[in-house]
């Protein structure tokens, strides 16, 4: 990768870390839900055992139907733009703050805020 991507991060190996524990997480997430339906629906539901292949398919089945497995639970803002409060505060800046602020915003984000 570049100097550039690197540039004011702190640890670039953090990304890889993460990257790294969440498929430990999903394989391990695998294997707990293939335990508990082998432990308990079989005998509550006359159901069939399943494999790991067929628990990590469960899993992403639900992810399809209900996607709720991502960050916040599936809670996320559906509406563009910034939370009221942060709107409300914009709106009561005077004319000479929005411009300032505005300037500011360019210089850190590349593009002036809707």
């Amino acid at each position: 990768m570049n100097e550039m991507y690197f540039k004011g991060r702190k640890r670039p190996g953090r990304f890889l870390f993460f990257g790294i524990m969440g498929v430990a997480a999903l394989f391990g997430f695998t294997a707990i839900v293939m335990l508990l339906w082998n432990a308990i629906l079989p005998s509550l539901l006359h159901v069939g055992i399943i494999g790991y292949w067929q628990a990590m398919g469960l899993l992403v089945l639900s992810k399809i139907l209900f996607g709720s497995m991502g960050p916040g639970g599936g809670r996320r803002r559906r509406h563009c733009g910034p939370p009221p409060h942060l709107r409300e505060k914009f709106m009561n800046m005077s004319e000479e703050e929005k411009a300032a602020f505005k300037e500011h915003w360019q210089k850190q984000w590349g593009k002036a805020p809707e």
